[in-house]
């Protein structure tokens, strides 16, 4: 184990990570599983020369200040790296890895999911049966809309962006997006392109917002931009929660100018915005957008990978900084 880098995990991962974890690192697991503060992330690396992280760990400028100077690489369990102070990495030498491409399917899926769980009222529907209250079928009922043959905007047109609109093609809908830049065929999907949010919004019955969380991007979705909707419109979130205002969203839930929205993502997440849960048009899900036993491990696998490429001196896979 001595010529094995020390290598600190933040969080546990799925059991086959863990155990080529443990087979080629000296590692230090987190067996509670709990999430690490600041602290603790400074104290567990000592000795370590990486550290695999994830977004419960906030990796901010402190934190960074105080690693050992034993620590080279920081391998984010994630794509996003909003809780890395990128910069502070950079300015110690830090190397960041992440692990993008083999999170797109699951999250795309989870777009869909939540696109026709809000479109559908599925989870009033669920409370309903759950709570014993079904007594009867009336043809007002539990009605929701179609997602088939509408109008799909979407919000970041990078690789899971891509992924919902090749998905939304099967419900015979009709794709626009909003990009910093137009994509060439085929990366495209057919959609149309829109530089201009202002002049797309009007025309989306469904929106989804799959894009990464950056300054430009904080509260993207806010009341100018929810106003211009059609009225009846139904929203996705699984990018991150603090694209959209919830502010916003939730009077335009109440008021019906949104019919439903589908959210994974959250501001202040693992806590919500308690007003969610009295929302009988929205459906919730916690997080969950990567969250498939084969992701998971890519996932794992990724971070293992840029660690040992780093230690052997081999190009990374997916480095970020």
């Amino acid at each position: 184990m001595t010529d094995r880098p020390k290598v600190l995990a933040t969080r546990l991962m799925p059991e086959a990570v863990e155990t080529r974890f443990h087979s080629e690192f000296a590692a230090i697991s987190n067996p509670d599983d709990r999430p690490l503060d600041s602290d603790a992330v400074v104290a567990g690396a000592t000795g370590c020369r990486g550290i695999i992280c994830s977004p419960t760990e906030k990796m901010d400028a402190d934190t960074i200040a105080r690693l050992p100077e034993s620590v080279e690489i920081l391998a984010t369990f994630s794509v996003g790296c909003d809780h890395i102070d990128l910069n502070a990495a950079k300015a110690r030498g830090l190397i960041v890895t992440n692990t993008p491409d083999v999170l797109t399917d699951a999250t795309a899926d989870t777009t869909i999911l939540c696109l026709l769980g809000a479109a559908r009222m599925a989870q009033d529907s669920e409370r309903i049966l759950r709570q014993g209250k079904w007594g009867r079928w009336a043809p007002r009922d539990m009605l929701g809309v179609h997602m088939s043959g509408k109008r799909l905007g979407i919000v970041g047109m990078g690789r899971i962006g891509q992924a919902v609109a090749r998905r939304a093609q099967g419900f015979g809908m009709t794709v626009l997006y909003h990009n910093r830049r137009p994509l060439n065929a085929p990366d495209d999907q057919g959609a149309t392109f829109y530089a201009d949010a202002a002049d797309m919004l009007p025309h989306c019955d469904f929106l989804a917002l799959t894009c990464p969380l950056t300054p430009e991007t904080h509260h993207w979705l806010n009341a100018e931009r929810i106003a211009l909707l059609p009225d009846g419109a139904v929203v996705a979130n699984t990018a991150r929660g603090p694209v959209l205002v919830d502010d916003a969203l939730i009077d335009a839930l109440k008021s019906g100018k949104v019919f439903a929205a589908g959210l994974d993502v959250f501001t202040g997440e693992p806590k919500l915005d308690p007003r969610y849960l009295d929302l009988p048009n929205v459906f919730l899900l916690p997080h969950i957008g990567s969250a498939t036993v084969e992701t998971r491990n890519d996932m794992g696998f990724r971070c293992l990978d840029n660690l040992a490429a780093h230690f052997s001196g081999r190009p990374l896979p997916s480095r970020v900084v």
